[in-house]
């Protein structure tokens, strides 16, 4: 995987309290000192667990009974109830759900293991975009100055598969993603799959998994034995 400029968070130390700050805005350049156009990220942050199980979990049943948009609106809804207002605290959250998002996007909501809280006792500080940065301060889009001893860009990653891999027919050169949209893109020629390229999580993951295991067994099925490698050639698996 290959890092890709333009997304995430970045985040800092406080040279004077020592204390990390996060700055939650999408920054147009990692290699820039200056971003012309830093906005504002909006995240929706979830409970590692809901009720007694994980979050994932809890979803996962919940969509096999409810439409997303009413199992987002369960979930924001367990979530406040636990976390509390977080635009409150600088954290806005995007206008659609969780899921749905996820879904649109490939955008993964936060599972809260513990920063949520720090965040609530001010031992991580959060800040709107950033506007430039000069050295050791930085300007933020509220004119606040302030000096950092250290900015990490967490920038996210893009695929770089059709960098390396020969086969042109599975994978698109433009995003290093399958051609095919999902929930068709797990399957190539010559025994290649690809397995969580889906955008969707764990729950596209479990979807491809499942299509490439029953499509193996039934090639196992169709030859009435083992599959012969010298005559079929082995399998491969691409994950995401």
């Amino acid at each position: 995987m290959a890092p890709e400029s333009g997304r995430g968070f970045a985040f800092a130390g406080d040279r004077r309290r020592r204390k990390p700050l996060r700055e939650p805005s999408a920054l147009r350049s990692a290699a820039a000192a200056r971003s012309d156009r830093a906005r504002e990220a909006r995240v929706h942050i979830l409970p590692r667990e809901m009720l007694g199980q994980s979050t994932f979990g809890l979803s996962m049943w919940l969509l096999k009974w409810l439409p997303v948009h009413v199992v987002d609106r369960i979930l924001l809804l367990i979530a406040r109830t636990m976390l509390g207002d977080t635009a409150q605290l600088g954290l806005k959250r995007p206008t659609i759900g969780p899921l749905e998002l996820k879904s649109l996007s490939g955008k993964t909501p936060v599972l809260d293991v513990g920063t949520f809280a720090k965040i609530k006792s001010g031992d991580i500080k959060v800040r709107p975009a950033i506007k430039q940065i000069s050295g050791r301060q930085v300007e933020f889009m509220d004119t606040r100055l302030e000096e950092f001893d250290v900015i990490v860009l967490a920038t996210g990653y893009k695929s770089n598969v059709p960098f390396w891999l020969k086969d042109r027919e599975l994978f698109s050169e433009k995003d290093g993603l399958p051609r095919k949209a999902f929930p068709n893109g797990w399957k190539g020629e010559n025994g290649l799959y690809s397995v969580g390229f889906t955008r969707r999580g764990l729950m596209g993951t479990s979807v491809d998994a499942r299509r490439i295991a029953h499509d193996i067994e039934q090639q196992w099925k169709a030859r009435g034995k083992h599959p012969d490698v010298h005559e079929r050639g082995p399998s491969y698996a691409l994950g995401g």
